[in-house]
């Protein structure tokens, strides 16, 4: 089967580690194809995330203006398209792209602008995720929120904590997320992908995220994979990026195809399309080919997926008639 046939939702997509080379030699010709897999791709396989994160600062350069900031978001949505994407969540860190003079208010405006017209240009729905670092002090994430709750009632949706879980404790993040929680905010947070079960029940009891991304180092403990599921807490998860920082040794090692099965809602996501080259058609190949998931399976994620999304329930529901529409012809 064609995977990409499959109308797809992504909702663990980061934008400042998805530029192609298409976009990076548009904005800069002297870079080769061959220095752009050097420098801004990591090995196939990484000793572990914090290793996988040392190519990351090669994209921020090309993200420091406004008009790159819509050409890197542009592509990004060329790329979703090319991938029969219905709706995607697209996060980022503001704060690493005020390097060229920029606010991170007109950081932020650039992007959800950008988003607003690719939305209208390319079909693909999307929702945009403004994310602090866990390297970041206190006064970054507290910034970083307000972003949020700023931009509320434009294409920003919500708020997320990424970066080395294992590297830095949740201190400097607590007043961010009581922020969040006071204001109502969407939440969601990095947890269970280079640490276990702890860093998940300690970001669950400090930050009270609606989903967790990743947290698939919780399938080691069976009271947290009960709390999950009765909180119906979705989790974002990317196998092929979770394999490439050794998390798993193998794709047949990896715990989605468990997750899943086990009544988890749990969605199928790429992460960072330049960090990870892989497309969510190629990983719905691998887990046909690893788990024999089918069409069903992909369907229900997708599901999942969406009860899950950070969007008013009539664009929801929209979706959801879209997607079942674009699966009938193969349940």
């Amino acid at each position: 089967m064609d995977w990409k046939e499959l109308p797809k939702v992504e909702l663990h997509l980061h934008l400042d580690c998805s530029l192609s080379y298409a976009v990076v030699s548009q904005i800069d010709p002297s870079i080769t194809l061959e220095a752009y897999r050097a420098d801004f791709v990591p090995p196939a396989k990484c000793t572990d995330l914090a290793d996988a994160l040392r190519c990351a600062p090669s994209s921020f350069p090309f993200m420091q203006t406004e008009e790159h900031l819509r050409l890197v978001t542009f592509d990004l949505f060329e790329q979703l398209q090319a991938d029969n994407t219905l709706y995607a969540e697209i996060r980022f860190a503001p704060l690493l792209h005020t390097d060229g003079g920029l606010s991170p208010v007109q950081v932020v405006a650039a992007v959800e602008g950008a988003v607003a017209e690719a939305v209208r240009n390319t079909g693909v729905e999307a929702r945009l995720i403004l994310c602090t670092l866990r390297r970041f002090s206190e006064a970054q994430s507290l910034e970083t929120v307000r972003l949020v709750d700023q931009f509320r009632g434009t294409y920003v949706a919500a708020f997320d904590i990424a970066g080395d879980e294992a590297g830095f404790p949740v201190d400097a993040h607590l007043a961010a997320f009581q922020y969040a929680r006071d204001k109502g905010l969407p939440r969601t947070a990095h947890a269970g992908e280079g640490a276990g079960p702890d860093s998940v029940w300690e970001t669950l009891e400090h930050f009270d995220p609606w989903r967790l991304g990743h947290g698939v180092h919780s399938i080691k403990d069976p009271v947290l994979l009960d709390h999950l599921r009765q909180r119906q807490i979705h989790l974002e998860v990317c196998p092929t990026s979770n394999v490439m920082i050794r998390a798993f040794d193998a794709y047949a090692d990896h715990p989605i195809d468990k997750l899943y099965r086990g009544g988890l809602s749990v969605g199928v996501n790429g992460d960072a399309r330049t960090l990870v080259p892989t497309t969510l058609s190629r990983e719905y190949a691998a887990l046909h080919d690893t788990f024999a998931w089918d069409a069903a399976d992909f369907y229900q994620c997708n599901r999942n997926a969406l009860q899950a999304a950070f969007l008013p329930d009539d664009v929801r529901d929209r979706l959801l008639a879209q997607l079942a529409g674009g699966y009938q012809p193969y349940l």
